[in-house]
């Protein structure tokens, strides 16, 4: 059951009903509230009306027996200053809470009185033949030919030339007001139920038709999270709606997965493939000597070892970058660490415009200088020339070389990791494929690009463009 209520479909469900169901036990009880005092109002506006007409009857000096007391059967009495009857309607046996002299009502102002007007006249002051402004209303019950049954009595006081001060009891029925106000309570407390039952499985539908496609992406997640084929996607609705973004942001997060599970597997098995060789040559090697000392290839063995050690130090390096290291904001002079880089390396130019200074790891920074450096010698003829420059914002770092350059089909593809292009297939000579690869994801990290073109001497230009620190 918790289960249950604990899903979208059912809380949206419930806080519909919850909300329609204030609403209508507001709009209910105002309407009821409403209906009733206009019932009652229009009750005691024809009991008022009955009595000024018997009233009006007596101020003309009409003997009690010709008195219209019985019109609309209406029960209609009429007492003296001390409070006895004098007249009333057929039939009637007994009128009680209404201002009878044996029951006195609870005045109240009917909707004729008016407060304010200066010609009202007060039951006090009435002269021979006059009819009281003020009405006295009250509810109660009257007994008619064995009958009981509730009224709307309204009092007016009328001064007789004759009779002295008279006073008529006039009621209305209430059945009426009674029985609308019964109706209207009944058809609520039959409508309103079917109204929230409507409301309840309106919202269930809508809200189940609208997270159908949510459980879809749901369910093809769950199949890729068990099989784990990155290569699947999960469905994207045709509306243009959130759930349509959801699933597109759900598939582009997948492809990026993907691309970084492939990645990773590539590295790995690449890794393992050009750690197996100085390994496996090391190996070789000392078992040779093991064997045969005299044919120890010592100068091999330390090459290899070598070779094998930067390896991992460039394996190490991707990783941590791989990881998300972010690298220090320290200050660092890029004249400098040109200058510094390029010192000992024959045929090797600096060419600096100031210190140009950029934030970052001078360490890592280094680290790409080498590399590109070492790239340089590697295909160059006769030299290599390194320029450092600011451009507005931007600190540039140029490494040209005089060599055959990068074919334009190639400059990208040799940033990628282990790659080698036909002229560096040489592992003795090439390297791993890795210091460009290392050389572009340092300048990523620090918010810069590595680029390649062609250099003005014929070989290849390698531009590394990084923010330059104020």
């Amino acid at each position: 059951m918790s289960r249950h209520l604990g899903s979208v479909r059912a809380r949206a469900t419930l806080g519909a009903v919850l909300v329609v169901a204030v609403a209508l036990l507001a709009a209910g009880a105002a309407v009821l509230l409403s209906l009733r005092a206009n019932l009652l109002g229009e009750a005691g506006t024809q009991a008022e009306r009955s009595a000024r007409e018997v009233a009006a009857e007596l101020a003309v000096r009409t003997p009690y027996d010709d008195l219209s007391l019985d019109v609309d059967d209406r029960p209609v009495q009429v007492v003296d200053e001390d409070g006895r009857l004098v007249a009333a309607s057929e039939d009637l046996e007994r009128i009680s809470g209404a201002g009878t002299p044996d029951v006195r009502p609870r005045p109240a102002p009917s909707a004729t009185d008016d407060d304010d007007g200066d010609d009202d006249r007060d039951a006090d002051d009435l002269k021979p033949g006059d009819i009281g402004d003020r009405t006295t209303v009250g509810d109660g019950s009257a007994t008619i030919d064995g009958d009981t049954e509730d009224y709307r009595f309204a009092a007016v006081p009328v001064e007789t030339p004759d009779r002295g001060r008279l006073t008529v009891y006039a009621g209305a029925p209430l059945s009426a007001e009674h029985g609308a106000v019964d109706t209207a309570l009944t058809a609520m407390l039959v409508g309103f139920p079917l109204l929230l039952a409507v409301v309840a499985a309106v919202t269930w539908l809508v809200t189940r038709r609208a997270l159908r496609p949510v459980e879809g992406i749901r369910r093809e997640m769950a199949a890729i999270t068990a099989s784990a084929d990155l290569a699947r996607r999960v469905p994207v609705p045709g509306a243009h709606d959130e759930v349509a973004r959801l699933a597109r942001t759900t598939n582009e997060t997948l492809a990026a997965l993907e691309t970084s599970v492939e990645r990773q597997r590539r590295f790995v098995a690449d890794a393992s493939h050009e750690l197996r060789s100085p390994i496996a040559s090391l190996r070789t090697q000392l078992e040779v000597a093991a064997a045969h000392p005299e044919l120890l290839d010592l100068p091999g063995a330390v090459a290899d070892t070598v070779r094998l050690q930067r390896l991992a130090a460039d394996l190490l390096l991707l990783a941590r970058l791989d990881a998300g290291e972010r690298p220090a904001g320290a200050r660092v002079h890029l004249a400098a660490l040109a200058r510094e880089e390029a010192a000992g390396r024959a045929g090797v130019r600096v060419r600096a415009e100031g210190a140009v200074p950029v934030a970052g790891s001078r360490g890592q920074l280094g680290r790409v200088l080498a590399n590109l450096l070492d790239n340089a010698e590697r295909h160059a003829r006769t030299a290599v020339e390194v320029s450092v420059r600011r451009e507005g914002g931007t600190a540039v770092v140029g490494v040209a070389d005089d060599g055959d350059g990068v074919p334009a089909a190639d400059r990208e593809r040799i940033f990628e990791r282990f790659v080698r292009l036909d002229a560096a297939r040489s592992r003795d000579d090439g390297g791993a494929g890795l210091g460009l690869a290392i050389a572009r994801d340092v300048a990523a990290r620090h918010g810069g690009t590595l680029t390649v073109g062609d250099a003005p001497a014929g070989g290849a230009l390698f531009e590394l463009r990084l923010p330059s620190a104020p």
